[in-house]
């Protein structure tokens, strides 16, 4: 019992850092893209809207994270639906976009932090933080939920994830 109990753990523990990994990679270049307009946009045109701004970056940075994350981290769970799994990836960034922006907000408009420094961590990093970890866990319970596949490096994963009745006793 403790060995077959002992080996799930291990395999799921397996399963969810694999995925964190990817995540954290697709998470890292969002992050690059998300942060680059970001900056770009507040030296430029967008001077005065930091909260617009950072809308618009993770905007940009939302469709590569969305192609990337489909193709690659959740690859195995992806949906047969493709519109539904659009809208519910859309809706879930929605919400993180929305943690980003409210990060600006509170920093530069209620705090009275108003320079691109301290928007830029308000929103790229306080905010990304707290918008990746809604992300992550929304991405994997709610948009990326099909069945794992038998890609290899998955074929066992399924086998993780659903028990077949109770462990046995020895």
């Amino acid at each position: 019992m403790y060995k077959a109990l002992s080996a799930r753990i291990k395999g799921l523990f397996g399963l969810f850092w694999r995925e964190v990994a990817k995540f954290g990679v697709v998470g890292g270049v969002a992050f690059v893209i998300d942060s680059s307009i970001y900056v770009w946009l507040l030296n430029g045109t967008m001077s005065g809207h930091p909260t617009k701004a950072k809308i618009i970056s993770a905007l940009v940075a939302t469709v590569f994270s969305w192609v990337a994350n489909r193709y690659w981290t959740f690859r195995h769970r992806r949906q047969a639906n493709i519109v539904r799994e659009v809208v519910l990836f859309v809706i879930m960034n929605g919400v993180g976009i929305a943690i980003a922006a409210a990060c600006v907000y509170i920093s530069h408009w209620v705090l009275g932090f108003q320079t691109a420094s301290a928007d830029f961590i308000a929103g790229s990093v306080v905010g990304l933080v707290l918008g990746t970890i809604f992300r992550f866990f929304a991405y994997r319970y709610w948009v990326f939920t099909e069945e794992l596949d038998t890609e290899p490096g998955f074929q066992n994963d399924h086998a993780l994830i659903e028990s077949e009745g109770s462990p046995e006793v020895n």
